[in-house]
């Protein structure tokens, strides 16, 4: 079984942030470098070369390609499997590339792992290791399906039939309503994870700035079961501001846009998943500067801590 760190809350330490202002200045020396890079005035040093880089160089077609550079495969998981309720892997069928970041998505309140599965193939096609997981029981609670995520990291990284495809220190966790409070609920238990994607996440836990994991909140502007004002909005306001994090808001969507292939969710989760657990700086560009919002864009709100120093 993978031996993780404790958590702050049973071993009474606590990294500490880059103050306020430290990150402030660092990052307008990144963009002070990045624009005079561009008009010729400083040479950046070139960069060492990033092991977790998997795939080619991205662009705008590959991000929002149904399908990515790797060809997949599937591995089923028996519900008899001990702390969640089995599920289905998804995983780059090459081995040539080393291993690849792991990634386990919760379902929502009385769903299946089917709702979550149109991600699967999609993210593993772009170099991860994907498990979309069944709950318990479909009315398990967002704790509950927080714990559930973590078994079923445990279970991806060291039992699965794939666990010499997986990194098990490059894992994320995503989810979609109640699982997307769940997804909170495990980054806040695990610091150690790379990123985190809470979809239209359902929560009564309002705070949540002892999350330490790098954070993007989806939610939907028309959600009626959990209301941006009351759900997502207090979520990402409550992060610490210390922490790399993004809120994106689907413009006229509803709670159950992550429920059916969406482009702009596939692109922002892909990009933040590539910057954050594959440390690949190749994806920047998609999440900064942020994407504009309003009148004829995908979305009613975006914001983000660009340019991302993590």
């Amino acid at each position: 079984m993978r031996t993780y760190p404790l958590s702050p809350e049973t071993d009474g330490i606590r990294r500490s942030p880059r103050s306020r202002v430290s990150r402030i200045a660092a990052r307008a020396a990144l963009t002070l470098t990045l624009v005079a890079g561009v008009t010729g005035g400083v040479v950046a040093p070139a960069q060492a070369a990033n092991p977790y880089e998997r795939g080619p160089a991205p662009t705008e077609s590959s991000v929002t390609a149904t399908r990515g550079y790797f060809d997949t495969d599937t591995d089923s998981v028996s519900s008899l499997v001990s702390g969640f309720g089995g599920g289905t892997i998804f995983y780059p069928s090459t081995t040539r590339e080393g291993t690849f970041g792991g990634v386990v998505i919760a379902p929502g309140y009385t769903a299946s792992s089917s709702t979550m599965e149109w991600m699967g193939h999609r993210l593993a096609s772009q170099g991860f290791v994907v498990f979309t997981i069944d709950t318990n029981t479909r009315y398990d609670q967002p704790n509950s399906r927080g714990r559930q995520l973590e078994a079923a990291l445990d279970y991806l990284a060291d039992d699965s039939d794939v666990s010499n495809r997986v990194d098990g220190d490059r894992m994320a966790v995503m989810g979609h309503s109640m699982g997307g409070g769940g997804t909170l609920a495990a980054a806040e238990d695990r610091p150690e994870l790379r990123a985190a994607i809470p979809l239209t996440p359902w929560h009564t836990q309002k705070s949540w700035d002892d999350v330490e994991v790098p954070t993007m909140i989806i939610g939907a502007e028309n959600d009626s079961i959990a209301s941006v004002r009351s759900h997502s909005i207090p979520f990402y306001e409550s992060l610490d501001s210390n922490l790399e994090s993004a809120y994106m808001e689907l413009d006229g969507a509803s709670h159950f846009a992550p429920n059916m292939s969406n482009t702009a969710i596939a692109k922002y989760s892909i990009s933040w998943l590539k910057r954050f657990v594959d440390e690949d700086e190749r994806y920047e560009q998609f999440l900064c500067p942020p994407p504009s919002t309003g009148w004829l864009s995908d979305f009613s709100d975006y914001r983000d801590t660009c340019p991302h120093l993590t």
